[in-house]
């Protein structure tokens, strides 16, 4: 038996080339200092920072110059601005001659109250008034028949003074001359000197009864001019029993029902003029501080955008907000109803230039003086003093520059860590 030995199970190996061998140990050592180059900031970067969160979970903005705006926007309520109600005047039965929703103009008929008291008393007083009329006029005629009498009587006298002033003058020559005794004489002159007292009381009775009858005619002439304008205070009264329209416009609601027995006072219909249409809204009360007359809004009406004025500011708070009215500047809208929700955008101050940054909720888990600003991944938590805020920006007054980079979403999650790397 012959055994075989292992000369068919042998291999020649080549001789390795140790160039080629140096080579590519030194490749590797490349690799792995270049992989140390580069995951050594990161490890430094892990090591230096407190929190770890993904990127994925925040949101960032950049600080940058602009215009800032600060305003509010709330949702309005388009209110007439001009919308009367109407009372009943007197009591009686109303009879409406429009329904709700009718189309009138100023100083229509829109509904009549049936009175008969109001119509009797006013006919009374009107026969009153003829009565108290007649009586003036016999008055006056009365006047002048008594102003009659006073100059004929004062004619009397002045004639009675006129002849003893002649006799007086006769009985003066015939005495001269031996004619007449000295009685004579003397009953001359006290004829003479009692028509003069005559002659006087004549007429200072004659301007005192003139003085007294235009007194009594001045007193039934007042009691005339009374009466009419009672009269006419009637006659107002009866012509309110129809109740006309103040404005042009649609009747909003009838109060109470045809037919209906209302009372003095009782509102019966109101009128919505459609020409003059306001905007009521309501904003919050932390606003009502900046809230001035004469500020500029914004209005939009579907597609259309607006602009408007505030004209009125409640001075009460209710439910913690404060009640404003705005005015279209324009025209009002095409298409708008009577409480018709609109959304509107006051404008509350605006600056030109102004170092800014979009507003989050890091305002209130830093109660507005924290943020956290983002350098190389790391976001380090930085003091700042911000200014004025709106519903989308904040002004930013120290603590970051242009060009810097923040954390605009919640930070509540960081407990206050100066340092927080960002996860990609």
């Amino acid at each position: 038996m012959k055994i075989s030995d292992t000369s068919s199970q042998d291999v020649a190996i080549t001789p390795t080339n140790s160039r080629r061998k140096v080579l590519v140990v030194t490749v590797a050592v490349a690799l792995v200092m270049l992989l140390a180059w580069i995951s050594v900031p990161a490890i430094q970067r892990w090591t230096q920072a407190e929190q770890s969160v993904a990127a994925e979970r925040l949101r960032f903005s950049q600080v940058a110059y602009g215009d800032f705006v600060r305003d509010v926007t709330v949702q309005g309520r388009v209110v007439a601005a001009v919308s009367p109600t109407l009372f009943a005047s007197q009591a009686g039965t109303i009879t409406f001659s429009v329904d709700a929703g009718d189309a009138v103009i100023e100083g229509q008929v829109l509904a009549t109250i049936d009175s008969p008291e109001m119509q009797n008393l006013l006919l009374q007083e009107r026969s009153r008034l003829m009565s108290l009329q007649i009586e003036y006029d016999r008055q006056r005629i009365a006047n002048q028949q008594e102003i009659l009498e006073n100059t004929r009587a004062f004619d009397s006298a002045t004639i009675s003074l006129k002849a003893a002033q002649r006799e007086l003058t006769r009985s003066e020559l015939a005495r001269a001359q031996g004619a007449i005794t000295a009685v004579d004489y003397e009953r001359a002159r006290d004829n003479l000197e009692t028509a003069q007292v005559m002659h006087k009381h004549a007429e200072l009775n004659t301007e005192l009864d003139n003085e007294r009858l235009a007194f009594e005619l001045q007193t039934r002439q007042l009691a005339v001019e009374q009466q009419e304008l009672l009269v006419q205070d009637l006659a107002r009264q009866v012509d309110e029993l129809a109740i006309l329209s103040p404005v042009s416009g649609i009747v909003g609601n009838l109060l109470v029902d045809q037919k209906t027995s209302v009372a003095r006072n009782q509102a019966v219909l109101s009128v919505v003029d459609l020409s003059a249409f306001e905007i009521e809204v309501q904003v919050p009360e932390n606003y009502v501080g900046d809230l001035a007359i004469g500020m500029l809004a914004e209005v939009r009406a579907g597609a259309q955008v607006q602009s408007a004025t505030l004209v009125a500011v409640s001075p009460e708070i209710v439910d913690n907000q404060v009640s404003a009215r705005l005015r279209f500047d324009g025209p009002v809208p095409d298409g708008l109803r009577q409480n018709q929700r609109l959304t509107t955008r006051i404008l509350l101050e605006e600056k030109k230039g102004v170092l800014m940054v979009q507003r989050g909720q890091f305002l209130e888990s830093g109660s507005g003086r924290l943020a956290y600003r983002v350098v190389d991944g790391i976001a380090y938590r930085t003091p700042i003093v911000i200014g004025a805020t709106s519903l989308s920006s904040v002004e930013i007054l120290d603590g970051l520059s242009p060009g810097d980079t923040i954390i605009v979403s919640g930070t509540d999650a960081f407990d206050d860590a100066e340092t927080v790397l960002i996860n990609n």
